[in-house]
């Protein structure tokens, strides 16, 4: 692979605005891809692919360049000739360049490679909290699954296609997919495609969603003609595949404390054709109040710590901060608390995460079942996904019911 110069140039732009001034990386990289209208899909993804690298291995790579936060520019070009070197690439003879180690380079990171934390490129703090979470030997594997790139997973909107329709379609475009074997919804890219830019997209066909998020939805057993709610339906993966399970029949009420989450939401329920989504936004408890004891299912993806999804956010990792994790926690059980009251008698409900800590998940519903609320609910069943054991994001879902009184 021959480095070229602007392509370069951009990487270090973006890593400078991801690590010294917080920016989230995916906006970056919007941005980065905007830069050059000449740039080809390789060159796109070069720019794209490099800089979530640099960002997923950030640490193991600022030790091995022997760099220290903040990183000014020449920093940061040590750090991306450690990328650089590691791949095997041959370094140009750009001024960024002279005097780079290569030999002591590859011997820094064989012995870092020996330490977890380093190895896995993740702080001190979420390495010790993983491993008394999960255990040593679960953390060891899934952290480095979690370090894994994600594949395309596109979720079928059966409201207008089926999925053997669609993989055909897509295949015309040079765009091969597999099914997965029990995702009844899934098709998975076999190699990574600007699949946004495909008029099946845009005529609402699929949307993209990981292979677990897909599982939320069927979990909650919704029939056509319901009323379900979805509290914390943010842009509306779920609540999507939702109106497709219930065939359009029914009414879903898509609820978020974010008014602009939920106007994007609307459009892609035009898109999708999804007609019985009602977006309201939870701007005071009244919202919530109107709908207690009334709907027949609601489902609460919770607000949480991400770490099942780092495949397809690696900067959560350094922007995560003990202390949030607290407070979501007990973010988390409010949520549970007032939302679980819209379940009516005999209604369920599903508690989701997109994190694997126990505290966030298991325990969140053991406190909550245990609590004067949660008299009222029954356990009936739960779902603990890890990445290393399925390859895609790691996931936790509980479903209750509510008791006839």
């Amino acid at each position: 692979m021959r480095l070229h110069r602007n392509l370069c140039f951009a990487v270090i732009d973006g890593l400078t605005l991801i690590f010294n001034e917080d920016k989230y990386a995916d906006k970056v990289i919007q941005q980065l891809l905007k830069r050059d209208k000449r740039w080809g899909a390789r060159d796109r993804a070069f720019v794209a692919e490099t800089t979530y690298d640099i960002v997923r291995w950030k640490r193991l790579y600022a030790e091995i360049a022997e760099v220290k936060e903040p990183f000014d520019r020449d920093n940061l070009w040590r750090i991306f000739a450690v990328w650089a070197t590691l791949r095997g690439i041959k370094l140009p003879d750009w001024k960024y360049f002279e005097n780079t180690p290569t030999r002591k380079i590859k011997g820094r990171f064989d012995e870092l490679s020996k330490i977890r934390k380093y190895k896995e490129s993740i702080p001190d703090w979420l390495d010790e909290l993983g491993e008394k979470e999960l255990g040593k030997a679960v953390w060891t594997k899934e952290i480095a699954a979690l370090n894994e790139q994600a594949d395309v997973i596109l979720r079928v909107n059966t409201l207008k296609t089926t999925k053997e329709k669609l993989q055909s379609e897509l295949f015309d475009l040079d765009i091969e997919t597999e099914f997965i074997k029990d995702y009844p919804h899934a098709l998975k890219l076999k190699e990574r495609a600007n699949v946004f830019t495909t008029e099946a997209f845009q005529n609402g066909l699929f949307e993209v969603q990981d292979a677990s998020s897909q599982l939320v939805a069927e979990f909650l057993n919704v029939q056509p003609g319901m009323r379900v709610v979805d509290a914390c339906a943010g842009a509306g993966g779920k609540a999507l595949h939702l109106a497709s399970l219930m065939e359009n029949k029914g009414q879903i009420i898509a609820m978020d404390i974010y008014d602009n989450k939920l106007k994007e939401l609307k459009r892609r329920a035009k898109r999708n054709g999804a007609h019985n989504i009602e977006p309201r936004h939870i701007d005071s408890t009244k919202v919530i109040k109107k709908l207690y004891d009334k709907a027949d299912r609601v489902l609460i993806d919770a607000p949480c710590s991400g770490l099942g999804i780092l495949r397809r956010n690696p900067d959560a990792k350094w922007k995560l901060q003990p202390e949030f994790l607290e407070n979501i926690k007990k973010t988390q059980q409010e949520i549970l608390q007032q939302y679980s009251r819209m379940v009516k008698p005999s209604g369920q409900m599903v508690y989701a995460t997109c994190s694997i800590l126990p505290s966030e998940n298991k325990k969140q519903v053991e406190t909550f079942l245990t609590s004067e609320m949660g008299k009222d609910f029954t356990f009936v069943k739960d779902k603990s996904i890890l990445s290393h054991k399925t390859g895609y994001d790691g996931f936790y879902m509980a479903l209750l019911e509510k008791k006839i009184k």
